[in-house]
């Protein structure tokens, strides 16, 4: 086992939104619209899309086919989001995980997880969440604020930057971080406007996958935004009951009503849903949970990600035997549902969501 750990002195703590914004949450049309106010012509919008996202200049200075006022006038209404590294774990399997530092001190976790297929990068969108389920590591402290939308892709940018010193490149992201990202919903948008963008990070929009634990009105919202992003359901129990012990916010969204919205979604995109389903030792991983499971999804345009849950020390849920895993698969299988079981990473690291942040940020966590 290998984890490489970078540790760095913490800067002063203070939770208030940078004073500039960042120049990472401007779409390309947004670029246009501010330079127009400018006098400057539309065309600068898409060199500053080039310094940013093919180059990945760091300080304005460096844009040197604008011209010098412009130039001025960019490093004094915007920001460039640049992340700290406080810790980088990396796993025998090349996982990366990044604990990274904002500008006021308050952390996030970002993960790079190397596939036969490419490099997926995983990213937060919350500092803490409000959500509650019990047993994930993000929620530990509660909620300290969104992030803006440039803070989203700085981690995007930022991984990359990395994999330049081999000559290899993001080809997916996932929105399963710090967070949930429906919870953030407009800076989430611009996000995944900008890095699909082919000017931006081009990142297809079928290699980016959106999860939501399931904030129902967003769910109708996103469906109607008329984009080819992968969408995931944070499902975890096939029954109100069970859904409402382990997520509260099935309290305020009923699973009942959360299958509707998810029904409305299907039909409005013609595109499947995944359900991702954490495996909890006897809590929720037995043969009669599989069959409930594949009665709640019968006939639905859908996939199951079963995922054997990582151990979380503040929480206490243990995982599932493996022998167990194959048989709810199994039984999943036998009704014709669609269903994988998800490949690990980082196993020997923090790998948890969250993890690694309530580990080395603990006043953040408390």
């Amino acid at each position: 086992m290998e984890i490489v750990q970078t540790a760095v002195r913490r800067a002063s703590s203070g939770g208030q939104p940078p004073s500039l914004p960042s120049v990472y949450s401007l779409t390309l049309d947004e670029w246009k619209e501010w330079l127009a106010a400018q006098g400057e012509k539309p065309f600068r919008a898409t060199q500053i899309y080039e310094w940013l996202y093919e180059k990945r200049v760091t300080d304005f200075a460096e844009m040197t086919n604008l011209p010098k006022r412009l130039r001025e006038q960019l490093a004094a209404s915007f920001s460039i989001t640049t992340l700290k590294t406080i810790v980088k774990q990396t796993s025998k399997d090349g996982t990366i995980k990044f604990l990274f530092e904002l500008h006021d001190g308050y952390s996030i976790e970002t993960v790079l997880m190397r596939h036969n297929y490419g490099n997926s990068v995983c990213v937060t969108t919350q500092v803490g969440c409000r959500i509650g389920c019990t047993f994930c590591a993000s929620t530990l402290g509660g909620l300290k604020r969104h992030l803006e939308a440039g803070e989203i892709v700085a981690q995007v940018v930022h991984v990359q930057k990395a994999l330049d010193e081999t000559n290899e490149r993001v080809s997916s992201i996932v929105v399963m971080g710090i967070g949930e990202p429906f919870d953030n919903y407009d800076a989430l948008i611009k996000f995944l406007r900008i890095v699909n963008h082919p000017k931006g990070l081009n990142i297809g929009a079928r290699h980016i996958t959106v999860s939501t634990s399931g904030i129902i009105p967003k769910i109708y919202q996103f469906a109607d935004e008329g984009m080819q992003i992968n969408f995931a359901i944070s499902l975890h129990a096939p029954t109100n009951e069970l859904r409402t012990k382990l997520m509260p916010i099935n309290k305020a969204y009923p699973l009942p009503k959360l299958m509707e919205a998810v029904r409305y979604y299907i039909e409005k995109t013609g595109r499947r849903v995944t359900f991702e389903y954490g495996l909890f030792g006897g809590v929720n991983d037995q043969l009669e949970h599989a069959e409930q499971l594949a009665e709640l999804l019968k006939g639905l345009k859908c996939h199951v990600n079963l995922i054997p849950v990582n151990y979380v020390p503040e929480r206490n849920y243990v995982r599932t035997p493996r022998n167990q895993i194959f048989a709810f698969e199994r039984a999943l299988k036998k009704h014709g549902i669609n269903v994988t079981i998800r490949r690990e990473h980082g196993h020997d690291i923090d790998a948890a969501c969250g993890q690694l942040r309530a580990k080395e940020r603990k006043e953040e966590t408390r």
